[in-house]
């Protein structure tokens, strides 16, 4: 016991400087960039702000939410009546469940095979142009989809796949003798009008990071390879790919995250009653019940569910990535 009593206080000289140490480092490492600390403040407040602060509202999945149950909004939200998980267990027991999350998985599953791999392809064809204009020309004409809104977008499928006068039912009428077809009305087309006009609108966009990684790789490894006779296929195959791999996981565990994540916006304006069996989602569905009935704590709680999956899905991605590959996120 004597032991024990003088063996202490010996010990916490040495905790008490190592803490020191510990802050005194941390201080030394935050004067030492403190520029670029400053740099990364806004987007760490406007996290906090619109992030992190509303995740209060969280409650309202586990409450029968009234907006009138008190004066304030937080007030509202701490004198509604607890339920638990009850409509969690209403969404799970609803008949639509099975179908929206196949409708969720396949979306973004088969976003995922087809609109992945586009955009590194499309950087290792832009890399192999040697004529500059040409280069820049065809980069700056695929970044604009990118840019405009969705109801510009989705408003010129529609015209082109109209079926009085759209471009493409005339032309199929007029060289095939196709009848017009109403696309937007057909169950069958969803996917494939969602899927191919999201490739298209981010197919330059997101080559950019791509081509930001290609232009740091060593112009000496391809004289090297030249030197050994290699094809152009050959130098992509065995230099560029490679200096890829780090991006190509990062980016791949990202969109493994938001498997579930499917957004509403442009599903929103595609979408109609007609096309439900293919179109809809957890995230329309939690618009049409959370805001266009004014279920709150029901659309809430249906909220929370998908953010939890894509969490997990993140993690599992990560640490699979890890294991296998040695490259994560964190």
């Amino acid at each position: 016991m004597h032991a024990a009593a003088t063996d202490t206080p010996s010990a916490n000289p040495q905790r008490s400087g190592a803490e020191r140490s510990w802050l005194f480092r941390t201080w030394k490492d935050i004067l030492q960039r403190k520029v670029l600390l400053l740099m990364v403040l806004p987007g760490l407040i406007y996290f906090f702000i619109f992030d992190y602060v509303p995740m209060y509202g969280i409650l309202i999945a586990f409450k029968d939410f009234k907006m009138t149950a008190g004066m304030s909004f937080l007030e509202s939200i701490y004198q509604s009546k607890w339920v638990g998980l009850e409509h969690f267990q209403s969404f799970f027991e609803n008949s639509s469940f099975m179908r929206l999350l196949r409708n969720t998985l396949l979306l973004s599953f088969l976003s995922l095979v087809f609109g992945f791999p586009v955009p590194i392809l499309f950087a290792l064809a832009l890399n192999e142009v040697r004529w500059a204009l040409y280069k820049r020309f065809v980069q700056t004409i695929s970044y604009l989809p990118h840019f405009l809104s969705l109801v510009a977008v989705v408003g010129m499928m529609k015209l082109l796949l109209s079926p009085s006068g759209g471009a493409v039912n005339t032309l199929l009428q007029d060289w095939f003798g196709i009848e017009p077809t109403y696309y937007f009305g057909a169950v069958e087309w969803f996917r494939t009008l969602y899927i191919g006009s999201g490739i298209w609108q981010e197919m330059g966009f997101g080559a950019i990071i791509y081509l930001a990684a290609i232009s740091k790789v060593d112009t000496q490894l391809y004289e090297s390879a030249v030197i050994d006779g290699a094809s152009r296929l050959r130098q992509m195959w065995h230099i560029t790919l490679p200096a890829l791999k780090t991006t190509i996981v990062v980016l791949l565990i990202l969109n493994i995250s938001r498997l579930v994540g499917v957004g509403a916006d442009k599903i929103i304006l595609m979408y109609s009653p007609a096309t439900y069996e293919t179109a809809d989602v957890f995230s329309t569905y939690v618009y049409r019940r959370g805001l266009v009935d004014l279920d709150f704590s029901f659309g809430a709680a249906v909220g929370l569910f998908n953010s939890v999956v894509n969490v997990i899905l993140l993690v599992t991605a990560n640490y699979l990535s890890k294991r296998f590959t040695e490259e994560s996120l964190y």
